[in-house]
């Protein structure tokens, strides 16, 4: 029972008690019993009209609470004839209001913000209170290779992957670049924030690899030209000069012409080397677009493993084959794949030195033709790993830092997607896929 409810039932219990008591002291009286009756009758519609405006407020209170539990920020309540209520009404109203305001504010900015995360190419990952994913984005589905139900409620360790393996290593508030494959470079933050009291962490990164090769290819390309000029311009009139100067060998004498002559031509020789050096560096940045027709990526590998066989034999180099059947002939310019295929082997031999292997596999996975050469040359160190494919960056004595960049040109033209990685202890592996299309 209301409080409205038992103030009610008291008065009107008082009023029949004091009814009852006057009737049997005043029966015999009739003349004063009459009045005092009507009296009792009227006191008590006076107190119930009473009573139902002081208990108006509450009523308010009692249907704003529930409006207010419901979630119906939208009804609001017309004034009254009682100023005292009315206050209480307006405040209500501009609660109501400004309630309501924040929250269509809030969900316009949450679903900008949704759009936005959902939208974005760099990846967002959201950890629950215990570290699990709770939740991620297109963008970070894609880096990661993973799909938002199967990564739902897993910890980072359970994706699997260097780039998982990094995200989960990252301190508070840290960023960082990060190298996977060899060649794919990813941006790296932690961040966190406050939900419900509580502290939380989001992840995020950005690949970076298609922006820092543009930066790194506009850079090496205007160095390489502008080295080229000059050297090209300097030796070839240096070569002329030499060439002019050979003609005066018959006016030294005989003990000192052979002498002189040989010093001039190994100037010349040694010029011509070093224009043919510099042209080296220059092919890179001259890459024609690749003339790509159907070929047979086993025929290729034969002929280019035969350009090595005298080499391979010389130095204790076995070639292991595993070519699986069915594998469909490639759209590709075989002039540059070759010689991107030659850059590989020639580092694996390097790398291998004597006495070792080189396994060719060439299968079909998830019906894209996948090609992997990989050596017992002793993997990739982990200090070399993430400079692989930096322009004029080798870990030869004597290497000039362009095979690399040379490859990377070539499968980038053509649309295939490559990694250079430790594929088993002690084995690096370069893996090509020959799309029909550049992957996304």
């Amino acid at each position: 029972m209301s409080l409205k409810a038992r103030f009610l039932f008291y008065l009107a219990l008082v009023h029949l008690v004091f009814g009852v008591v006057a009737w049997i002291l005043l029966r015999d009286q009739r003349l004063w019993l009459l009045p005092l009756e009507l009296f009792f009758i009227v006191s008590f519609v006076f107190a119930w009209q009473l009573t139902r405006r002081l208990s108006e407020p509450a009523d308010m209170l009692r249907t704003a609470v529930e409006l207010l539990d419901s979630g119906d920020l939208m009804s609001r309540f017309r004034e009254t004839p009682q100023p005292e209520v009315n206050r209480l009404i307006r405040l209500y109203n501009r609660m109501v209001d400004h309630l309501r305001d924040e929250r269509v504010a809030n969900q316009e900015q949450d679903s900008l913000l949704r759009r936005i995360i959902a939208l974005s190419p760099s990846g967002i990952v959201q950890l629950d209170y215990d570290g699990r994913i709770q939740s991620m984005n297109p963008g970070a589905c894609e880096i990661l290779g993973v799909s938002e139900d199967a990564a739902r409620g897993q910890g980072l360790e359970s994706l699997g992957g260097a780039l998982a393996r990094e995200l989960n290593g990252l301190g508070e508030g840290e960023a960082r670049m990060v190298t996977i494959r060899g060649r794919r470079k990813v941006r790296c933050r932690r961040l966190s924030f406050m939900d419900r009291g509580f502290l939380r962490t989001c992840l995020m990164f950005e690949e970076l690899t298609k922006e820092l090769h543009a930066s790194e290819r506009g850079a090496y390309e205007k160095l390489i030209r502008t080295m080229s000029h000059e050297v090209n311009n300097t030796s070839g009139a240096v070569i002329s000069l030499l060439e002019s100067c050979l003609a005066y060998g018959e006016q030294i004498g005989e003990r000192d012409r052979a002498d002189f002559e040989s010093g001039v031509g190994v100037a010349v020789a040694r010029t011509r080397h070093m224009n043919e050096f510099m042209r080296s560096f220059a092919d890179v940045v001259r890459l024609p677009a690749p003339d790509r027709k159907p070929g047979s990526l086993e025929a290729l590998l034969r002929d280019v493993a035969r350009l090595f066989e005298p080499e391979c034999e010389r130095l204790g180099i076995r070639w292991r084959w595993q070519i699986e059947d069915g594998v469909r002939t490639v759209l590709l310019d075989r002039g540059q794949m070759e010689q991107a295929l030659v850059n590989i082997v020639r580092n694996a031999i390097d790398a291998i030195g004597e006495d070792g292997d080189i396994a060719v596999t060439l299968a079909m996975e998830h019906d894209v033709p996948t090609l992997l050469i990989d050596d017992s040359g002793g993997g990739i160190p982990p200090e070399v790993a993430p400079r692989l494919f930096t322009s004029f960056f080798t870990s030869k004595p004597n290497g000039q830092g362009i095979g690399l960049t040379l490859v990377q040109e070539i499968l980038i033209a053509h649309g295939f997607d490559y990694s250079l990685e430790t594929v088993a202890p002690g084995r690096a592996g370069f893996r090509i896929r020959f799309f029909d299309q550049a992957p996304r």
